[in-house]
């Protein structure tokens, strides 16, 4: 193939997943890209029900269409207490992998200016005029390139930011018999045993007799397949459910660090998603935080000379996760007591807004000062000489 045959395009997605494909969206939306050249490339097409995103939030938004199941009421335990939380002014939103891919690539194939290629990336490489990507079938150029693949080597090769996992198997159950709340989710339940780590149960009833039921730890290491799976039977046990049928099963990892992703962007390459870091590091939450950067890089975007290295911005909200993350790498087992002390007597419309990273300083001292006092005063001192470190190295 000779270079007159490479096909050039403004801007490349290298990955698409939800946040490549939240912000391609938003760009048709924005009505300002339309004479824009724009490639998705991806070897996963995008045709199987591979995850459920939850997110929390307090009016409607763009993606009320593929909002499959609300709730208004949460749970949350641990061996020594139960609480249901009134979520009031939020709902609790599911949303399905696949009814997510549909409703984007349905309003994508509408798009003259806009393809999307089932390709596996084999090469990226930037130049100074433009990147080079190169697939197993096609060669192509962009001005952009954003990418979302993953490259673990990168955090975990490092000992400056701690590296755990949100790691989970979940089982979409139907049972024979009316036995979940179906206007209740529950949030966490660290009723389970935790063995020396951060481990609780996860429902999502879709109706008295349908869950999903997810066993999940924030830990370093991940298990066999059999040993999440076993919680899960203990736990439906435990629930007094006999008869069950497993209509879907799905797991997953993934990555809550610090790490300073966004120092890989380039002139020309953006890394975004997990890659980039948008996700929420202390939980491992990905919908809301990609629903706000992907919004921002929309805007980012529209801008006159704009610099791809200008777009990530530091927050406050970053360096109370290290804390958090430390703490927990640290001491695996305290997350239950951590999380417990946030929810046993805590406001849970003032957590949802922490964990948005909405609050006013005021509010986050209100919400950090029910968390257990002495190892945050000890990760604070860590993580202050951390920082001291890190701005020293910029």
């Amino acid at each position: 193939m000779n270079s007159s045959q490479i096909k050039h395009f403004d801007y490349i997605f290298t990955g698409t997943g939800l946040a490549a494909l939240m912000t391609v969206y938003k760009m048709i939306l924005a009505e300002k890209f339309s004479d824009k050249s724009i490639l998705l490339l991806d070897q996963d097409s995008k045709k199987r029900n591979d995850r459920t995103w939850c997110f929390w939030e307090k009016e409607d938004s763009i993606w009320n269409p593929v909002i499959s199941k609300k709730w208004d009421l949460a749970f949350f335990a641990n061996k020594d207490f139960k609480r249901d939380l009134e979520l009031e002014s939020y709902t609790y939103n599911k949303i399905s992998g696949l009814d997510f891919y549909n409703f984007i690539f349905e309003r994508i194939s509408d798009q003259p200016n806009i393809t999307f290629s089932n390709e596996k990336i084999t090469d990226i490489n930037e130049l100074e005029t433009h990147v080079f990507v190169g697939t197993e079938e096609n060669r192509y150029t962009g001005n952009y390139l954003f990418n979302s693949i993953y490259t673990k080597t990168f955090a975990e090769s490092q000992n400056k930011f701690p590296v755990l996992q949100q790691h989970f198997v979940g089982w979409f159950v139907k049972t024979e018999t009316e036995i979940f709340n179906s206007e209740k989710v529950t949030f966490m339940d660290f009723s389970v045993e935790q063995k020396g780590n951060t481990r609780f149960m996860y429902v999502l009833p879709a109706s008295t007799t349908e869950a999903l039921v997810e066993y999940t730890l924030f830990s370093e290491k991940r298990l066999s397949t059999e040993e999440y799976e076993s919680e899960i039977q203990v736990y439906l046990e435990k629930l007094g459910i006999q008869k069950y049928e497993i209509q879907e099963k799905e797991q997953g990892s993934i990555p809550m660090t610090c790490y300073p992703f966004w120092n890989k962007n380039t002139k020309r390459v953006l890394n975004i998603g997990t890659a980039g870091g948008w996700t929420k590091a202390s939980t491992g939450y990905t919908f809301k935080n990609s629903d706000k950067k992907s919004s921002e890089l929309v805007d980012f975007l529209q801008k006159e000379n704009f610099k791809m290295k200008d777009f990530h911005k530091r927050s406050r909200f970053w360096f109370y996760d290290l804390l958090l993350l430390d703490i927990l790498y640290r001491y695996n087992e305290l997350g239950s007591s951590i999380f417990s002390s946030l929810f046993r007597k805590g406001n849970p419309q003032l957590i949802f807004k922490f964990l948005d990273e909405e609050t006013s300083f005021f509010e986050d001292v209100k919400v950090i000062l029910k968390c257990p006092k002495i190892p945050f005063i000890k990760a604070l001192f860590r993580v202050i000489f951390l920082s001291n470190k890190i701005n020293q190295n910029q």
